[in-house]
């Protein structure tokens, strides 16, 4: 298993970088790292939207395209969905996402 780099952008502006393994999720990656703005409250099992995130191209590219019960879930995240939305407990970290950047949520509660 590798490391990628995972840059993670607050609205504010601030910005946190972590190292985190390949095949882990993204959530796990950054609840294991303590970012600040991921509260993942079911622990990745797809029944809340606390660790809902915000992913650009090109790195959103590299994803496969949502389940139809992420995007439901979707609906009850606390900020405004974008189209680049996804729950970070549904995006698997893969070598070619080494370097992405992810932007945060005003909240998620």
């Amino acid at each position: 298993m590798s490391t990628i780099r995972i840059r993670f952008v607050r609205t504010d502006k601030s910005e946190e970088t972590i190292e985190a393994k390949t095949g882990q999720s993204l959530m796990k990656a950054a609840v294991d790292a303590n970012v600040r703005g991921i509260d993942a409250d079911c622990g990745g099992v797809l029944t809340c939207a606390t660790c809902h995130v915000m992913i650009d191209n090109p790195w959103a590219e590299k994803l496969p395209q949502p389940v139809a019960d992420e995007t439901d879930m979707l609906d009850f995240a606390a900020s405004p969905v974008e189209p680049v939305s996804r729950l970070s407990c549904q995006v698997k970290l893969t070598p070619e996402l080494d370097g992405m950047v992810v932007r945060l949520p005003a909240s998620q509660l």
